[in-house]
């Protein structure tokens, strides 16, 4: 029981984090301009289940070849990376919210959540969180499901009055130290349980990981403020 509450509160915090300022909160806010709320959160549902339902399936697949596990429970650590970067990269809308549509608002809202999530950065985070705990895959999907309401709720309801306090920038650099402060968690545990390395050799491995992390988050950073300044001048 402590095992699914740890994985459905995970994947709760990981899911939030994730899609902050990500393209499917984008897609949120801008159908909540079209539609009632209720009905772009019921499409967010419906879409989310069966979106990561299929990750959680994917994810589970691969904790199969157990002669793997310690590399997949590794990868499944490590690319929390990948979406603490592309959180600090942030997303943009490519139309998605304008394609015409004959469907009703939650159909609408559904289909295009689903193909947005496709390959998305939470759907992914899903199929890593899948292969991080493969004894829960029911708590797993109940916990992203509930994190995409919860993020997306905060786009439609109060996003607009938080982007006026706080800043996007500070939001995402935020998201992303989370992402990133889970990955080291995950790291150390599969060094300590699984390759059995001493404390002195995690050590190293975190500090290069952390050095590669913040050199990367840099060059990011750094390419936006060049955007940034570039709009500026013109």
């Amino acid at each position: 029981m402590q095992q699914n509450m740890i994985a459905f509160l995970f994947s709760l915090g990981a899911v939030v984090l994730a899609e902050m300022g990500d393209k499917t909160q984008l897609l949120a806010m801008a159908f909540a301009a079209k539609y009632k709320a209720a009905k772009v959160l019921a499409g967010v549902l419906i879409a989310t289940v069966l979106n990561h339902a299929l990750a959680v399936v994917i994810g589970n697949y691969f904790t199969k070849f157990n002669s793997a596990q310690a590399f997949i429970q590794a990868a499944a650590a490590l690319s929390f990376i990948f979406f603490g970067l592309w959180t600090i990269r942030g997303d943009k809308l490519d139309g998605e919210d304008k394609k015409p549509t004959k469907f009703g608002a939650v159909l609408t809202v559904a289909i295009a959540f689903f193909i947005a999530e496709m390959g998305d950065k939470t759907q992914l985070a899903t199929i890593a969180l899948a292969a991080k705990f493969p004894q829960t895959p029911i708590f797993i999907l109940m916990g992203t499901t509930t994190g995409m309401l919860i993020a997306d709720g905060i786009g439609i309801i109060i996003g607009v009055v938080m982007c006026k306090k706080i800043p996007e920038r500070t939001i995402k650099l935020i998201s992303a130290a989370a992402f990133i402060l889970f990955v080291f968690i995950g790291c150390y545990q599969v060094s300590k349980n699984h390759f059995n390395l001493s404390t002195s050799l995690i050590i190293i491995e975190l500090l290069i990981l952390a050095a590669a992390t913040s050199f990367f988050a840099y060059k990011i950073i750094k390419g936006d403020v060049k955007k940034a300044l570039a709009n500026t001048e013109k």
